[in-house]
């Protein structure tokens, strides 16, 4: 009988409960991770009167996790290359989970800023990893949908953090300010995903990648044998444990991620990461400053933010009918462009209706756009480079998202709302050429097939082809 690899025993896999319960177990880490990105944006307001926080504090305040994200996401990610998808998982929520609860306990500006920077150090790994991890796990033909299940659970965190905000923020229980119970909330939930991670299986993929067989051969058991007991309906063959073969260990240095094949990808990945976090984090940390810039109160504005931020878990869930059956880099490309409109419609609507139409489809359509790019980003390398390619590209939006406040703020205060989206839409249409010219077709292709060298590096690197019809598959687009 022919040898199978650990891949390809993955791939072809019926999805189990195993699966089920990691896409589950990470969404809800993702849950608290947006939780705390966009819990800044929505306490802001309420911080500028018990702090007395003005223009000069705001912008490191908003800054100071992304600052650590931008460390926290290539130290974690290179972890993960090294050490593993678990260990780093668990070091992640830790981090996060003790410097938000302290958070809570700030007793000034200043405390808040250097707790808000330790928590991203944590925040920062968090989702490349979750990418690389669900990317080695996965099969081939279901990657993007379950992602999108993962993220859909995640992004339930926004709408949660701006509804909390509204009711919590403008009041004190027993004793405790309200802002202080958002950080609190945050804290404690990381630490219950943290204590529900002790239950993920390493990684087989990265297991067989260093040269750890016998546990990676030991991981795609379980999931076999979860298999065979729920083979009722199952899409397609399992393989059997025994025809699994040993291969040798990848060699991963950082220097391959700058030279063919994988630097135009990298190249690729790097401008878009630096360049989208205007159009995505842009909104969703400044959407109540904007708001107030119209002359809206803390409350109306917290409210008309909420509202928004209901479009992020249902844009999520759309993606999960449509990111298999569109082109992964075409999905990017049309939901930077509806970000682009609904942002300037958002920008220039002063209609209390239209400011909350506006705000429902940007986030709608921004999490179509979410979506599609960290299931693209988790296929670009291979193994052993997987989170560190991504997690590398990855820090360099959170790095953005930290200058973002001087940028954006100073255009909000000097010229208004306008030229805010003014500018996010000039960024995403910059993301819509990007990708356009530079991103690999990804959509149904195994990891190894898209990771290959010589594909690589082939022009149109990354179209499936159907042998039998000589034409593309994968996706309509």
């Amino acid at each position: 009988m022919k040898d199978v690899s650990v891949a390809t025993r993955l791939d072809r896999l019926p999805i189990t409960r195993m699966h089920l319960m990691a896409v589950l177990v990470v969404g809800l880490g993702i849950f608290f991770d947006l939780y705390e990105v966009f819990l800044a944006g929505t306490v802001s307001t309420a911080l500028k009167d018990d702090f007395q926080v003005g223009e000069d504090q705001l912008k490191p305040l908003l800054a100071s996790a992304f600052v650590g994200a931008f460390i926290g996401a290539v130290v974690m990610s290179r972890i993960a290359d090294r050490l593993g998808r678990r260990r780093a998982f668990y070091l992640t929520l830790a981090v996060y989970s003790v410097f938000s609860v302290l958070a809570a306990f700030s007793p000034n500006v200043e405390m808040l800023i250097v707790c808000r920077f330790l928590a991203g150090l944590g925040i920062g790994g968090e989702l490349p990893l979750c990418d690389a991890y669900l990317s080695d796990l996965l099969p081939a033909r279901h990657r993007g949908r379950l992602i999108g299940w993962a993220y859909t659970v995640g992004f339930c965190g926004v709408p949660l953090a701006g509804f909390l905000a509204l009711g919590i923020v403008p009041h004190t229980y027993l004793g405790v300010d309200g802002w202080r119970w958002m950080f609190l909330i945050g804290g404690l939930g990381a630490a219950l995903c943290w204590v529900l991670r002790r239950g993920l299986p390493e990684s087989p993929r990265w297991l067989e990648a260093v040269g750890r067989h016998e546990e990676a051969d030991r991981v795609v058991r379980i999931f076999e044998e979860s298999a065979h007991r729920n083979t009722a309906g199952a899409a397609s063959p399992v393989v059997p444990a025994a025809e699994a073969t040993a291969t040798a260990p990848e060699k991963a240095p950082l220097r391959q991620l700058v030279q063919p094949p994988w630097r135009s990808r990298s190249v690729m990945l790097v401008i878009f990461q630096i360049l989208q976090v205007f159009g995505y984090y842009g909104f969703g940390t400044l959407a109540p400053l904007v708001l107030a810039g119209k002359g809206y109160d803390i409350v109306h504005s917290l409210t008309f933010s909420a509202l928004s931020f209901v479009g992020y878990p249902i844009g999520s869930l759309l993606s999960v009918f449509v990111i298999e059956r569109i082109e992964r880099k075409t999905l990017i490309m049309l939901s930077a462009f509806g970000m682009l409109a609904f942002g300037l419609g958002f920008g220039y609507a002063h209609n209390t209706a239209m400011i909350v139409v506006f705000g429902f489809c940007y986030t709608l359509v921004s999490n179509l756009f979410s979506n599609a790019y960290h299931v693209y980003q988790g296929e670009l390398f291979p193994t052993r480079l997987r989170a560190t390619g991504a997690g590398g590209a990855y820090s360099l939006s959170r790095l953005a998202s930290a200058v973002m406040p001087y940028v954006l703020l100073p255009l909000l205060l000097n010229h208004g709302p306008d030229a805010v989206f003014v500018f996010i839409a000039c960024a995403m249409a910059a993301v819509i050429v990007t990708i356009g010219l530079l991103g690999p077709r990804t959509t149904g292709r195994s990891l190894e097939e898209l990771t290959a060298p010589g594909l690589a590096t082939a022009p149109g690197a990354g179209v499936p082809v159907d042998a039998a019809a000589g034409e593309p598959k994968g996706g309509t687009w």
